[in-house]
């Protein structure tokens, strides 16, 4: 057969190249739309995309056989043409149902590429058999034309995967590129494999059964035709896009709300405009334990009468289709199920689409824990943390509420202010942890007492604790006559004059309760409690465990006292203090044997005035320090001063009070006092009451370092006290001390008479001095020297006197009167 030699046609060749690359880039789209859809819709897009992409791929093939131009006419059979069609449609097919599949395994992409190497490549080859004239093949070139298939194939396979998990604002540009690319592979199989054919010339006679239209205007044609449905395949893709895009948007937007709807912390119930559930999330049966089953396609209104919600605020129910279109706010109580009561918060939104009430989302929130929380606070802000009592900014509360509804309706209250008598003392000497507990037991025995004068008294009485150790009590209606406040406060102090057991020993301590009735003494909350502390402080004055009504002679004495606290701040610096010594006498020869140091204050307006007048205000406002400090040094420098100028060499007796003896410098100050006036610590005897000694741990380590200086420890006022005789044993004590209140009727009274025997042998049976003070009359020196009391101190021998005055009266030896008594009184 003759050879025959074609020419090829420019402007096909460069149109099919186009088509190829367009082709590609609509491959590379419609992989990722196949990989985004499902069901019916991923299988329609998978035919359309299959049949667009074949006929992509054949008509280049096509446009690129008619571009060669032979020097015969050529025809072409239909049914290989159609063939070849259905190949490429094939071929394209499988390529994107791989592609678009969520799991791209190397095994499925190689079957995947070697299939569509085969479409491609059978789609070329039996389009070239449908041409009318003879063809033979090179076969190398054919395996080339192959391979480029088979590069090509798997080419456009990667860049479909690639697009599918790679998309940004500029992945039609990388399309664009990829699809240039991938034309030329797929142009460039279809032009080796055009190399590869020889095209000969048949000498029989030829039987056109094929198409016989002009090469290029079929080219065109089919290029056009190609063009216009890649075109649409594109625009759907576009449009497909638009409504993905929005769908997906959609999607998110309702996921979002889907996953605030039913992750919400709050219980969210939707109802339509009839308040029939519609929806309900899981924390509605968190909250409420009530299931969704209990709750859905029934009525709002229904489930709130059904579990008994209570409304706080005004209204009790709701119009779920109120036109109003505005967020309504309510406070409710419900029990859950497991019967708690629960405190809600409860929002009611509407639903409003395209202007139209459609229904309504009711929030509900438990803020049980947060109205407990704000009760605990606002409990706390009124309340004392000790004892539970109301403090004093709930008192002042009340107290105004009382007032104002007093005066309505011209009732009278009354106001009780009580302080703890020697509450410091225990305070300091036993700490502050036990001071508590003695606090809340002394609460709980006014709270008694008050429940025990009238079962019903509570509901009329207030007791509010203002600090430290004072209480205050507000009595209302029937109890706040005159006569039933003073009955009460009888019994209160009554209550609290009982035994305290605390670190296994017993305490007494007692009240002091100061009364002013509303309206006679004062009409105002400050006016009321202020005469209250009036009479409670004359209390005070008046020797303590008792009860006082408010009296205007109090205001004087109070602006009197207040005016006494001022003029003691300046009567250290002032040198108003003096310091008298009452002389101690042995028995057997009258011989003076030591002397006690006794404070007296120079007021400049009110002349010599006695320890009993200032020294209780100096221990409330805390002078008691600075003056007895100074009392100690002074006391120190005049028997110094004494044994420097040739006296006698005997003690002074200096008293501790007990915030004295408690202060935490104690020792250094007894100490400097020694060094700074060079008084021997043997000449120096300190005082105490058994009452300073209740924490037994504290007081031994003070006294021992006291002992350890040299100075001698005296135990004051021995027997009036409630402590322990275990004291005498464990304690380092020299004398005792015995009180004037067991000698002033000594001479009457047997019981003081045996008690101050039984003191004076037990002393003396513990290697202990013992001294009697309060000696006023011959018959009472008498019975103590009967009882071998040796040391006595007292007016009958002499008063307290000026440190002149002793020098003047007993730094020469004692003489016995002719008759052999002591001499008289001075």
């Amino acid at each position: 057969m003759e050879h025959l030699h074609g020419t090829y046609n420019l402007e096909l060749v460069i149109l099919s190249y186009i088509i190829a690359s367009l082709a590609s880039y609509a491959a590379l789209d419609l992989a990722g739309r196949v990989s985004q859809a499902s069901g019916m819709a991923r299988n329609v897009w998978l035919t359309c995309g299959a049949v667009s992409m074949g006929l992509g791929i054949w008509s280049m093939h096509f446009v690129g056989m008619l571009a060669f131009v032979l020097p015969t006419q050529v025809s072409y059979s239909t049914g290989k043409v159609v063939l070849s069609v259905l190949l490429a449609i094939v071929a394209s097919g499988v390529a994107l149902n791989i592609a678009g599949r969520q799991s791209g395994r190397i095994s499925k992409l190689m079957i995947a590429g070697v299939l569509m190497t085969a479409g491609i490549s059978s789609m070329h080859y039996v389009g070239m058999a449908a041409m009318s004239i003879p063809v033979t093949y090179e076969p190398g070139r054919v395996v080339l034309s192959i391979l480029i298939a088979a590069l090509a194939s798997f080419a456009a396979l990667w860049l479909m995967f690639f697009f599918r998990y790679h998309q940004s604002r500029h992945t039609w540009v990388y399309k664009m590129g990829s699809g240039l690319i991938m034309g030329i592979g797929i142009s460039g199989m279809h032009y080796t494999g055009m190399s590869a054919a020889h095209f000969h010339h048949s000498h029989g006679s030829m039987v056109s059964s094929g198409m016989q239209i002009e090469p290029g205007i079929l080219a065109y044609l089919i290029a056009s035709g190609t063009f216009i449905a890649l075109g649409l395949t594109l625009f759907g893709i576009f449009i497909n896009q638009r409504m993905s895009q929005k769908d997906r948007r959609i999607h998110e937007n309702e996921q979002w709300y889907q996953a605030l709807y039913h992750n919400h912390s709050d219980a969210i119930i939707s109802v339509n405009k009839e308040g029939i559930v519609k929806g309900i999330n899981a924390a509605v049966t968190t909250i409420t334990g009530y299931p969704e089953k209990e709750v859905m396609d029934r009525s709002i209104d229904e489930i709130a009468q059904q579990i008994d919600i209570e409304w706080i605020s005004e209204f009790d129910s709701i119009d779920w289709d109120d036109h109003g279109l505005e967020q309504a706010h309510y406070m409710a109580k419900m029990r859950d199920v497991q019967g708690e009561l629960l405190d809600l918060s409860i929002v009611v939104v509407p639903v409003v689409i395209d202007g139209r009430h459609v229904g309504s989302h009711i929030l509900i929130k438990d803020v049980t824990e947060e109205k407990q929380a704000q009760e605990k606070i606002r409990h706390q802000a009124l309340h004392d943390p000790l004892t539970g009592l109301p403090n004093r900014r709930k008192l002042d509360d009340v107290l105004a509420c009382t007032i104002n509804d007093s005066a309505e309706k011209g009732n009278s209250f009354a106001v009780m202010v009580m302080d703890i008598d020697r509450f410091k003392m225990i305070n300091d000497s036993l700490g502050h942890s036990i001071g508590d507990v003695f606090l809340r037991e002394v609460s709980n025995r006014i709270m008694k007492a008050i429940e025990a004068s009238d079962p019903l008294a509570m509901e009329n009485v207030m007791l509010a604790r203002m600090g430290g150790d004072e209480f205050t009590l507000v009595v209302t209606q029937g109890q706040a006559t005159e006569v039933r406040v003073a009955e009460l406060a009888k019994q209160i102090v009554e209550a609290i004059q009982l035994p305290y057991r605390l670190k296994e020993n017993d305490f007494y301590v007692t009240a002091s309760i100061g009364i002013a009735m509303y309206p006679d003494h004062g009409v105002g909350v400050d006016a009321l409690l202020k005469h209250a502390d009036s009479a409670m402080y004359e209390v005070k004055k008046n020797g303590k465990n008792g009860f006082q009504f408010y009296t205007a002679q109090l205001d004087s004495e109070l602006y009197e006292r207040i005016e006494l606290e001022g003029y003691l701040r300046k009567a250290l610096e002032r040198d108003e203090m003096v310091l008298y010594y009452q002389p101690q006498i042995r028995t057997e020869d009258s011989r003076m044997i030591g002397v006690e140091a006794l404070i007296r204050w120079n007021h400049p307006l009110k002349g010599l005035l006695a320890p009993n007048v200032f020294i209780p205000l100096a221990e409330e406002t805390g002078m008691i320090y600075e003056i007895g400090n100074w009392t100690l040094r002074e006391a120190c420098r005049q028997m110094k001063l004494w044994h420097a100028s040739g006296g006698p060499l005997i003690p002074v007796s200096v008293n501790l009070s007990s915030q004295q003896f408690h202060q935490s410098n104690l020792v250094e100050q007894v100490k400097n006092a020694l060094l700074e006036t060079g008084l021997d610590a043997r000449y120096l005897e300190l005082e105490i009451t058994e009452s300073m000694m209740m924490d037994a741990a504290v007081s031994t380590a003070i006294l021992n370092e006291l002992t350890a200086l040299g100075v001698k420890i005296s135990l004051d006022d021995f027997g009036t006290g409630y402590s322990s005789l275990s004291y005498l044993k464990h304690f380092p004590i020299h004398k005792l001390k015995i009180d004037r209140s067991f000698v002033t009727d000594i001479t009457e009274s047997h019981s003081d008479q045996a008690i101050v025997a039984t003191i004076i042998s037990m002393a003396q049976n513990l290697k202990m001095e013992v001294i009697a003070e309060g000696i006023e009359t011959k018959g009472q020196l008498d019975i103590l020297m009967q009882n071998d009391c040796r040391e006595i101190q007292g007016y009958y021998f002499s008063r307290p006197l000026p440190a002149s005055e002793v020098e003047h009266d007993f730094f020469v030896p004692l003489r016995l009167q002719g008759n052999g008594t002591p001499p008289a009184p001075s």
